[in-house]
Formats: C-alpha cells, sequence, structure tokens
C-alpha cells in the first residue's frame, strides 16, 4: 500500500509517504505556528518527489494527538480533505505513540510526555517490541505531572518536550526506575506512516468524516458555555 501520513500535534511540521515496496520519504520541518503554510506545498512536494498522484494514495493517516490543539486540528482538517477528495480511508495514530516509536529504544519501555499547558501533562506508556513498534501499558493521560498515574516497575526511558517543565516532578515518583531522558525528541509523520500500516492493511481505517482528533482535553475542544 503507498500510505500517505502527517504529523502536526508539535512545533515540528511533517508528511511521510510509505511507498508499497517498503521504502520511505519525508519532510520535516522544525517551524512553530507555520504549518498551515507548510504542509500542502510539503505534501505536493512528496508526492511529485515519488512520482505518484494522489489518487496512487492507497490510505492517509494522521497524527491524531494528543498535542497542540490547533496542530492536531490542521493535521485532521489537512487528512480529511485529501481523502474525501480520491475517496480514501483514514487512519488516526496517537501522536504520543508515534513520539514513542522515534525514540529508538527498541525493546525497552518508553514515557512519552507533552507539556499540556494548564500545569499539566499528556502523557502515553509503551513498551517497543523487536520491529521498535509501541504497545500502550495503559491508557493514554492527561493531568498534573504530580498526580498523573504512572506504570507499575520496571524501568522507562523519557521521551517529549513535556520533560524540561515537568519532569523534576515525574523523575522524583520514577525514581531509579527512569534510566534516560530525550526532552528534544518530537514525534515524526514517519512513525505515524509506519503504525499506520498494519491497520490499513487490515482494512480498519476510517472514511474521512470519521477520522477525528483525541484532544484528551475535552474542555478545550468543546469550549464552556458561559450564559
Amino acid at each position: 500500500m503507498n500510505i500517505l501520513a502527517v504529523e502536526t500535534s508539535s512545533e515540528a511540521c511533517s508528511c511521510a509517504l510509505l511507498l508499497a515496496d517498503g521504502s520511505l520519504r519525508e519532510r520535516y520541518e522544525l517551524a512553530p505556528r507555520e504549518h498551515t503554510q507548510l504542509l500542502l506545498p510539503m505534501i505536493d512536494s512528496l508526492l511529485e518527489e515519488a512520482g505518484l498522484a494522489l489518487g496512487a494514495v492507497d490510505c492517509f493517516a494522521f497524527g491524531r494527538g494528543p498535542g497542540s490543539f490547533t496542530g492536531v486540528r490542521i493535521a485532521a482538517s489537512a487528512i480529511q480533505g485529501l481523502a474525501l477528495a480520491v475517496d480514501r480511508p483514514v487512519v488516526g495514530v496517537s501522536s504520543l505513540a508515534a513520539l514513542a516509536a522515534g525514540s529508538g529504544k527498541v525493546g525497552e519501555s518508553v514515557l512519552a510526555v507533552f507539556d499540556a499547558r494548564m500545569g499539566e501533562v499528556y502523557l502515553g506508556a509503551f513498551h517497543l517490541d523487536a520491529r521498535g513498534l509501541p504497545s500502550a501499558c495503559q491508557d493514554e493521560q492527561l493531568a498534573a505531572a504530580e498526580t498523573i498515574s504512572l506504570p507499575d516497575g520496571g524501568h522507562w526511558h523519557g521521551v517529549g518536550a513535556g520533560w524540561p517543565a515537568h519532569g523534576q516532578h515525574l523523575a522524583r515518583r520514577l525514581g531509579q526506575r527512569l534510566m534516560s531522558v530525550a526532552a528534544n525528541q518530537l514525534p515524526r509523520a514517519e512513525y505515524v506512516a509506519r503504525l499506520a500500516d498494519a491497520p490499513a492493511r487490515a482494512g480498519q481505517g476510517v472514511v474521512a468524516e470519521h477520522a477525528l482528533p483525541n484532544y484528551l482535553r475535552r474542555d478545550v475542544a468543546t469550549p464552556r458555555r458561559v450564559d
């Protein structure tokens, strides 16, 4: 299958094309607040380089969040529009899982953390298999670092931009179970594409209008009514 993926849940903007022959091409740029201007030209450039028309894409994938509310919405909207144009299915991939997959900690356990603002973090706990693909150890969460539920036992590698702001609390709670931290790691479309491959092949994609973001913070996604 040819899978086109996008990931814009953080300061990084990226798109990737996983081709039927197993090769992968990617565009990646660290460009806060420029995702809207960059994403579609990136996609056009990627397709042109691969010599593919949009109709040759078999499935679309996007980093569904959690993460930046605006960034996640940009990815969902762009992929919905492209998938609708050529009537193709969409696979949503956890942005935290994509972050964990990019950590390189094959066979290890990873705590992927984003800064959720408002004194809180988005946290996902994953174990990476021999191929580097993550499986969730618990549900993804949104809470203060001092109170968020952490997995029991084992040794953990921290990854993600939430560690500089909240790592002190997390490290104190994990103690000697925390083996390393890579705070500069950001999720990339490459790993969204790779994580979408199996569900796409299994026919688990959804129609474009059902490809929805996962914000976790419901009161931001749906503003409270003020009477």
